[in-house]
């Protein structure tokens, strides 16, 4: 019988609502297969890989991985932004040498279409060196970007129920709130996160399909300039004497300040200057038809923190799509990742199937166009139809102790560092 082979799991991008369970998953799937041995959590992704900081979930307290469900976002083994350039090859070679060290035959990387960039190089590299190492990628991003736009390679990504979840409630409660209060605030003004994609504003409409309130959403991917946003603001407020506005943190306004990360993707939240102010100010300069002022709502990573928001679809799902990528691990299916596609018929189902990982890689699905209504300023039912049944319909029940969120919390259990220390590329100076 062949020697098991260990397994290294690691998380890449921002996080999710729902990502650990994606990790345990993985955890808990993999006792069930003999040809894998001990689970390793890289800490900070790819970083602890070539720091050879391997965290043994093997070994963690059941407990703990169980809680992991109910535990948003990266904090218990970690994420990063740290990009595998072609041109940084002793970094692909650490990589290589921290696997072959500690026996692993099995690298499961859990991210957005960078990382299964990464997964994709990685695998090609160990194959190079003649390493017998399985990759496979694990989807996640609440931007729900990875894929193609005709939803062929992966229908949607866990992350992105949820977070639409959160929009969905937040603009249920703002419409509350500027129905008291819009004698004198009676424009509310939200940024959305999603970079340029505009599947996380596109989710404001969730709250209100049958558009009832005096809601206006601005996509990236449907731009205006600011002063035709404001003639359709101030239209509004004409009609309703009142209007909500969602806008994505990527629209086009001017210069915000511009700050990027190893990925060179816009890091907004960094930003000198966001979008929702700039629109604030430009709306309260020009002055409204009504008396009272605009004012804004700048969400930030509570959006994809929110626990509590949390959709049970999207945790139920992330839990299969680490099961199946476990399963394409353990039966030899490297080079894939594990993909969630929509069965046809009016009833929401799904299937977890594999795609290849060339096919995904660095890939950037677009909002489709013939989902933006013919006004610019919303989206229309066919959307509304794609994204309701991911949002589920009940809220999920948190474990809690003392009235606080009882997080999973793992014990700092590593493995034995074998190899010379080591400063990632792009780290030195």
């Amino acid at each position: 019988m062949a020697k098991a082979k260990n397994l290294v799991v690691a998380q890449s991008g921002g996080p999710t609502p729902v990502i650990n369970n994606s990790l345990r998953a993985v955890v808990e799937t993999a006792r069930e297969y003999s040809q894998i041995g001990t689970v390793y959590g890289a800490r900070h992704g790819i970083e602890g890989v070539l720091k050879e900081e391997l965290i043994n979930l093997s070994s963690q307290p059941a407990e703990e991985i169980a809680l992991l469900r109910y535990t948003p976002v990266a904090g218990s083994i970690g994420t990063c932004r740290y990009k595998l350039k072609e041109s940084q090859r002793e970094d692909f070679e650490r990589v290589i040498e921290v696997f072959k060290a500690h026996n692993v035959g099995y690298f499961l990387y859990i991210g957005g279409n960078d990382s299964m960039d990464t997964a994709h190089k990685i695998a090609k590299l160990a194959e190079a060196r003649g390493l017998d190492l399985i990759a496979v990628g694990v989807p996640k991003t609440i931007d729900n970007d990875v894929g193609d736009s005709e939803f062929k390679l992966i229908d949607h990504t866990p992350g992105y129920g949820s977070v639409a979840r959160y929009w969905m409630h937040m603009v249920q409660y703002a419409e509350e709130e500027n129905r008291g209060s819009c004698p004198a605030d009676p424009v509310l003004v939200m940024q959305a996160m999603g970079r340029k994609i505009g599947f996380i504003p596109a989710a404001a409409r969730l709250a209100d399909p049958e558009r009832q309130f005096p809601l206006q959403i601005y996509l990236a991917e449907a731009p205006v300039s600011l002063e035709q946003l404001a003639d359709q603001v101030n239209d509004q407020l004409r009609r309703c004497g009142r209007c909500l506005l969602v806008i994505s943190e990527g629209f086009e306004v001017g210069d915000l300040g511009k700050i990027t990360d190893a990925f060179g993707h816009q890091a907004y939240g960094s930003s000198k200057a966001t979008v929702a102010q700039v629109v604030v100010n430009y709306l309260n300069d020009k002055g409204l038809p009504v008396k009272g002022a605009a004012r804004g709502n700048v969400p930030g990573t509570d959006q994809r923190h929110s626990m509590a928001y949390a959709s049970a679809v999207d945790l139920d799902e992330a839990y299969r799509v680490g099961q199946k990528a476990v399963e394409l691990a353990a039966t030899e299916q490297g080079g894939f990742m594990a993909t969630i596609l929509r069965e046809p018929g009016p009833i929401y189902r799904v299937r977890y199937d594999r795609v290849p990982l060339v096919e995904v890689a660095n890939s950037e699905r677009k909002f489709p166009r013939a989902w933006i209504a013919p006004s610019g300023t919303d989206v229309t039912d066919d959307f509304i139809r794609y994204a309701m049944p991911l949002v589920g319909e009940e809220m999920i029940h948190l474990p809690l102790v003392g009235g606080r969120h009882r997080l999973a919390r793992l014990q700092p259990i590593f493995a034995e560092k074998k190899l010379p220390a080591y400063v990632p590329q792009a780290d030195r100076k």
